[in-house]
C-alpha cells in the first residue's frame, strides 16, 4: 500500500490527457472567441488587442510581446488587418506557428469596395482563398459561413499541436459549429424586415454580413479609419444619403463619433452603433455570437423604427 500513491502520481503524470496544452494567442476579440471555444475545458488563449482597442490603432505592449515570445500557436486574421502583430511574429514569436485565417480553407473572401459610396451598391466580389487576398475585405468573421470555417481550421491546427486532445477539439469544434448554424438561422430571421432599407457605416466592416443577410449597406464614412475622411468623401456620402434616402448612419465604439453627426447632419438618416469587434463585451466563447446578435439587433433597431 505504501507504493500506491506514488504509482498514482505516475500514471497520472504519464497520461496523454495531462500533457501540456499547447500556449496559444489570438490576435482580436472574435478571433479569441472562436479559439476559446474550441479550447474549451482544455486550455484558455491569450488576447493581444483587449478591451475597446481597435487592430487598426494598436500598439504593442511589453505583456504582448511575452505572450507572443511564449506561444506554441498564434491565430490572427492576416497582415492586412493587424499590421501591427507582422513583424513580431517573425522577431518574438519565433517558436510559434502563426496561423493567417484569411489564408484558411473554406474561407470565401470579398473585394474591398472603395469611393465615398459604393456605386453598384453591391457585396463585392467573391474569389477563393488560394487567388490572393492583398484587396480583400479582412473582416471575415462577420459571415457565419467563413466562422465555421475558421473554427476548422482553428481545430485542425490545435490538433496537430496537441493531439493528446484531439477528441475534445473535435468535440468542441462541432458543437460550436452547430452553434453558428443555430445563431445564422436566428439572424436570418431577425434581419429579413430591413434587407431593402439602405444605410451608410463609418468603415466597410460589414460587407461580409450584408452580402450573408442580403443587406443594403451603400458607403461608408472613411476608407482606413486611421485616417481622417476628405471633404470630397464626406460630400459624397452625404449626397447618397439624400439620394437614396438611407434610413441610417451608423458610428463605432472605437472611433471619433463627431463625423457621424457632421454626415447626418441636414438629412433625415438616423444615428446609430455598429461594433464590429465586441469592444464592451467579456471576453470568451461567448464573445462571438453576441457580438453577431448585437450587430444585427443595432441594424434592426434603426431601420426598422
Amino acid at each position: 500500500m505504501r507504493f500506491a500513491l506514488p504509482l498514482l502520481a505516475t500514471v497520472l503524470l504519464a497520461s496523454p490527457a495531462l500533457a501540456e496544452v499547447p500556449k496559444v494567442v489570438a490576435s482580436i476579440k472574435p478571433v479569441h472567441s472562436l479559439v476559446a471555444s474550441v479550447m474549451q475545458g482544455v486550455g484558455e488563449p491569450a488576447l493581444v488587442v483587449k478591451g475597446a482597442a481597435s487592430p487598426h490603432t494598436h500598439a504593442l505592449k511589453p505583456s504582448d510581446a511575452k505572450a507572443l515570445a511564449d506561444a506554441d500557436l498564434v491565430f490572427w486574421i492576416g497582415p492586412e488587418l493587424e499590421g501591427f502583430l507582422a513583424k513580431p511574429l517573425q522577431a518574438t514569436a519565433k517558436k510559434a506557428t502563426a496561423v493567417e485565417l484569411l489564408e484558411a480553407k473554406g474561407v470565401r473572401l470579398l473585394d474591398a469596395r472603395e469611393g465615398g459610396a459604393w456605386d453598384d451598391h453591391g457585396h463585392g466580389h467573391k474569389h477563393d482563398h488560394e487567388h490572393g487576398h492583398e484587396e480583400a475585405n479582412t473582416h471575415i468573421w462577420l459571415s457565419p459561413t467563413n466562422a465555421r470555417a475558421m473554427v476548422d481550421a482553428i481545430a485542425a491546427e490545435l490538433t496537430q499541436k496537441d493531439p493528446a486532445n484531439a477528441a475534445a477539439y473535435k468535440a468542441n469544434a462541432e458543437r460550436t459549429a452547430r452553434r453558428i448554424e443555430d445563431l445564422d438561422a436566428e439572424l436570418k430571421a431577425a434581419l429579413a424586415p430591413v434587407t431593402g432599407k439602405p444605410f451608410v457605416v463609418f468603415h466597410d466592416a460589414y460587407q461580409y454580413f450584408e452580402a450573408h443577410y442580403g443587406l443594403n449597406g451603400v458607403g461608408a464614412i472613411t476608407v482606413n479609419p486611421e485616417r481622417r475622411s476628405s471633404a470630397k468623401r464626406l460630400s459624397d456620402i452625404r449626397a447618397k444619403i439624400t439620394a437614396l434616402g438611407a434610413a441610417c448612419v451608423f458610428a463605432e465604439p472605437q472611433f471619433e463619433p463627431a463625423l457621424v453627426d457632421t454626415i447626418v447632419e441636414g438629412t433625415k438618416a438616423k444615428k446609430g452603433v455598429l461594433d464590429p469587434e465586441g469592444a464592451d463585451l467579456p471576453d470568451g466563447p461567448d464573445l462571438y455570437p453576441t457580438l453577431m446578435r448585437n450587430v444585427a439587433a443595432a441594424l434592426t433597431g434603426c431601420l426598422g423604427s
